[in-house]
């Protein structure tokens, strides 16, 4: 039987992935690799073009920005487009999430320590209260804070004018705004996954930034396993910058690359450990269709964490089939594992 060491080092395994794209404590060090600027950003050129009239808009007008509310896979750079927006507005940003504002005197605090024209961004928008929402609708829509005064009979309620500032939104699920706070949002831009080439730009960026010697092979393998999200190449690069430092001679090669991304067990396709266990225990169950439930108990790990950490990456590459009936792998997760896609007899119609 394991050891409850063990057992926890297990069910803490998938949260301390190495291409994770939640944010991580070592993570900190992406805020000095930010473009500062709109013509800094690689990639996402429909959302910058779209943002760029926005702030040109505001800008002539000498207004405030709309309310912006970006979605899409974590990793992104929700976070960055935010900061972006605050340097080209040449205006102050206050960062919070929305777990951390737990009642709505949190919210009215910082509201009304805000200047006209400063950027409200809140992570993880989905996750706000409903009483929270109720006081964040007239600060959006009409910039006043409805505050009520005293309790019972007595009680009466003011409102407070607020200068005209900007929330940006960021969510990881858009379909967990309710439809009053996502209707608010005078801009609402999805984020997709970068394509290798504008991986591989980040990637040099941040290797000029961070003083590291490279050869373009080298930085090409990380941007092939870093599953289309610069967090997860960031993150890689600073771990193979260790590896070049310590076991080499400080130059990001392909060969260097290649040894440290394996010491780290990242195949070719940005597959770790727990995603290969994932499709064996899938595979040694007939290839499917298998209950998360299943594969959750056969790897000490919550349904919940493999279906929204683990199977989009899966679902994506076209290595996992989704059905009512469960998970399935398919012939292309068979051929990259080295193993044998079993063939099933057409039963005969005689």
């Amino acid at each position: 039987m394991e050891s409850t060491s063990v057992i926890i080092e297990h069910m803490n395994e998938i949260h301390e992935r190495h291409i994770a794209p939640e944010s991580k404590v070592d993570d900190r060090q992406d805020y000095t690799l930010r473009p500062k600027k709109l013509v800094d950003l690689i990639g996402q050129e429909n959302v910058k073009e779209n943002l760029a009239i926005l702030l040109s808009a505001a800008k002539k007008r000498a207004e405030s920005l709309d309310h912006v509310l970006f979605y899409g896979p974590p990793g992104l750079g929700k976070t960055t487009l935010a900061h972006v927006l605050a340097n080209e507005m040449e205006v102050n940003i206050k960062i919070t999430s929305g777990p951390a504002i737990e009642r709505a005197g949190d919210l009215a605090a910082i509201l009304t320590n805000l200047r006209a024209g400063d950027i409200l961004f809140i992570d993880e928008v989905h996750r706000l209260g409903k009483t929270v929402e109720e006081v964040l609708y007239p600060a959006m829509e009409d910039f006043a804070l409805d505050i009520v005064i005293g309790k019972g009979p007595s009680a009466r309620s003011i409102r407070l004018r607020l200068p005209r500032f900007t929330v940006i939104g960021a969510t990881t699920r858009m379909s967990l705004i309710s439809a009053p706070l996502r209707a608010r949002f005078g801009a609402v831009y999805r984020l997709e996954s970068y394509n290798q080439k504008d991986i591989l730009k980040i990637l040099e960026r941040a290797a000029l930034l961070l003083k590291v010697g490279w050869s373009a092979g080298g930085l090409k393998s990380i941007a092939e396993r870093a599953r289309g999200t610069p967090r997860v190449a960031l993150r890689l690069l600073r771990r193979v910058r260790d590896f070049a430092q310590v076991r080499e001679n400080g130059v990001i090669t392909p060969r260097v690359a290649s040894k440290a991304l394996s010491l780290m067990a990242i195949d070719k396709l940005g597959l770790d450990e727990i995603d290969r266990r994932v499709l064996k225990v899938i595979i040694n169950l007939g290839g499917g269709p298998v209950g998360l439930s299943t594969i959750g108990g056969s790897i000490n790990e919550e349904p919940d964490t493999i279906m929204d950490v683990v199977e989009p990456y899966l679902l994506q590459l076209g290595f996992l089939k989704r059905t009512r009936s469960g998970r399935s792998v398919t012939r292309q997760a068979y051929e990259h594992l080295g193993l044998q896609y079993p063939e099933i007899e057409q039963p005969s119609l005689i």
